[in-house]
């Protein structure tokens, strides 16, 4: 009799696992918005003071500070000297549905910030200074809707990006090239600047790459407006690299539904153009094994593990990884979405990258 029910009770179980696996795959983008989105007003909500970017306090790294994107995994160095540099804009660290603007003050959102630009802004540190401004970027869920709250906590955000990259244009070493890098949110933001502060400027023809990953990018609606075309050469200067990264089964239909709604760079529709997918693995559509990674950023061990995943660029623009890797599990959202492992997946391999751009720009 006790076998009896304790089988039941496993069957049970087994049940309620298995229903709730079919409701996360069916519903888990709702939820995620549900959990997410704040539900209030971006004007009445709470805002943080604007950071002074003449002071080292508004920036989260730049050459004075001993910032965690020197940091590098065992076996790799940072570049002594390093020849570029590099302004890289960070997505959002905060992950609470009480404001739509991230806190400046916020020991655990702070915490996650240091984390997120310590695995991506880290892979630039073999060839270049890095620069990334501490800005009130929207709330993670302002990313997850089209609203015109979101639209409004994603203004509210690019203005203090704006400001931060004018300071940074006053101290650029003379001549050095220039690396323009984002991820998620950051990406939104740094395709904004290109238009309204680079394109058809002097400055344009000292940048060796721009790495817009983790958000959709338009190559009919948004590439025009940048001045810059998509890097299909690997030695290529003056493009841009960009995808976002999907492990099967792939359901990337909340990422297109916030893409089809927003606004373009060039007031065009983003409905039914091609996203931009760079494969960090070997430029071009086919497919690239495994053997082709040169190292994975892991993050509970912060080690380099190689040949653990390979990639190709679907045709909904989006970077298939196939199954889903081991130990890559706090931040993949529904559908099978790994763009916040952006960096950590191919960290070797964009490290590589930029490291080949640098090297391609002439001496001035």
């Amino acid at each position: 009799m006790l076998a009896r029910r304790f089988l039941w009770i496993i069957a049970i179980l087994i049940l309620l696992v298995i229903g709730a696996a079919v409701i996360y795959r069916l519903f888990g983008d709702a939820l995620l918005r549900a959990a997410e989105v704040p539900a209030g007003s971006f004007a009445a909500g709470p805002v943080s003071a604007p950071p002074n970017y003449r002071q080292l306090s508004g920036w989260l790294a730049q050459p004075r500070l001993n910032s965690v994107a020197r940091w590098t995994p065992p076996g790799i160095k940072a570049a002594p000297e390093p020849r570029a540099v590099v302004f890289f804009v960070p997505g959002s660290a905060y992950f609470g549905n009480d404001r739509w603007t991230m806190p400046l003050a916020d020991a655990a959102t702070d915490a996650r910030a240091a984390a997120f630009l310590k695995a991506q802004a880290s892979v630039f540190n073999g060839v270049a200074e890095i620069w990334a401004p501490r800005y009130r970027a929207a709330s993670f869920g302002a990313t997850l809707t089209a609203s015109a709250d979101a639209q409004a906590a994603l203004d509210f955000a690019y203005a203090d990006v704006l400001r931060a990259f004018d300071v940074f244009v006053t101290q650029l070493p003379t001549g050095a090239p220039v690396v323009l890098a984002a991820h998620g949110q950051g990406s939104r933001q740094l395709l904004r600047l290109l238009k309204d502060r680079v394109a058809a400027t002097p400055l344009q023809q000292r940048v060796a790459a721009v790495y817009v990953i983790g958000w959709p990018v338009s190559v009919q609606a948004d590439l025009p407006a940048t001045g810059f075309p998509a890097c299909t050469s690997p030695a290529q200067t003056g493009c841009v690299f960009g995808y976002l990264s999907f492990a099967d089964p792939a359901e990337p239909r909340a990422v297109q539904m916030v893409f089809d709604a927003s606004p373009s760079l060039t007031g065009a529709p983003h409905r039914g153009t091609a996203i931009l997918c760079t494969n960090p693995l070997g430029l071009g559509s086919g497919a690239r094994p495994a053997q082709r990674n040169l190292g994975s950023l892991v993050p509970d061990t912060q080690t380099l593990v190689a040949h653990g995943v390979g990639a190709q660029c679907s045709q909904n623009g989006m970077l298939a990884i196939g199954s889903a890797p081991a130990r890559f599990g706090q931040y993949v959202m529904p559908g099978g979405n790994f763009s916040l492992y952006d960096y950590h997946l191919f960290w070797a391999n964009l490290r590589a990258d930029v490291a080949t751009r640098v090297a391609a720009m002439p001496a001035r």
